[in-house]
């Protein structure tokens, strides 16, 4: 059950949580304007690419990050504990509205992304453009993966992980520009996207006492 969570179910959530927040919100809105106008077949290029490019760019991260993990064995339960404080930390900062400064973008920025012509090299620009907003998300699975590592995991279950995440994050941008009912839906959320920092501060809250509670009760096998 633990590995499903933080394999899986984290990811995707986490994933879908960093889309709506924002300032990933407005980027999706600006890469969808974009690409109006375009062939379907262009369209549906451009965001496989896309989709293809940020999920393997994150998953490599966590593939390093677990293959770090693994030089750290017998540190087991310090390193869920620490995480645990940090994520608790984040969650803090996100209900204080003082995580801004976590927030840091990657990747090549909007105005050269909508300069861009050839269908394969936009698909590639959208994938390395990861929005701030995820940032502080990208973090904790790169700690989760990490800690997973130190546990045994290897480093195809950190990759797995992170593409995981950012196959989530670009999920309902692909949906929005090959679909106009999910283009609207995009739009109401955005108009509640504000309250996104609440949720994320809670969440990370929860996951860290969680990951605390893990470091101090959970049976680790050696």
């Amino acid at each position: 059950m633990t590995a499903l969570v933080g394999t899986i179910l984290l990811p995707i959530g986490l994933g879908l949580l960093g889309f709506v927040e924002p300032c990933s919100i407005g980027a999706t809105l600006v890469m969808v304007k974009v690409l109006e106008g375009q062939s379907p077949a262009r369209q549906c290029a451009q965001m496989g690419l896309f989709a293809a490019t940020r999920a393997g760019f994150i998953g490599l991260a966590g593939a390093l990050a677990a293959g770090l993990g693994t030089a750290f064995l017998g540190f087991q339960r310090a390193g869920w504990l620490l995480l645990g404080v940090v994520y608790a930390g984040l969650g803090a900062l996100f209900l204080l509205g003082m995580a801004g400064r976590l927030m840091v973008a990657v990747g090549p920025g909007l105005r050269r992304v909508g300069a861009a012509r050839g269908s394969a090299f936009l698909g590639v620009l959208l994938g390395l453009n990861i929005p701030a907003c995820a940032a502080p998300l990208i973090f904790v699975l790169l700690g989760a993966a990490a800690a997973a590592g130190v546990t045994g995991g290897t480093a195809l279950d950190g990759f797995a992980t992170l593409a995981l995440f950012g196959l989530s994050l670009s999920l309902p941008l692909i949906l929005a520009v090959l679909f106009a009912p999910t283009r609207r839906a995009v739009d109401h959320v955005a108009r509640w996207s504000a309250r996104a920092p609440v949720w994320t501060g809670l969440v990370l809250i929860a996951l860290g006492l969680w990951s605390i509670g893990f470091a101090l009760f959970a049976t680790i096998k050696p």
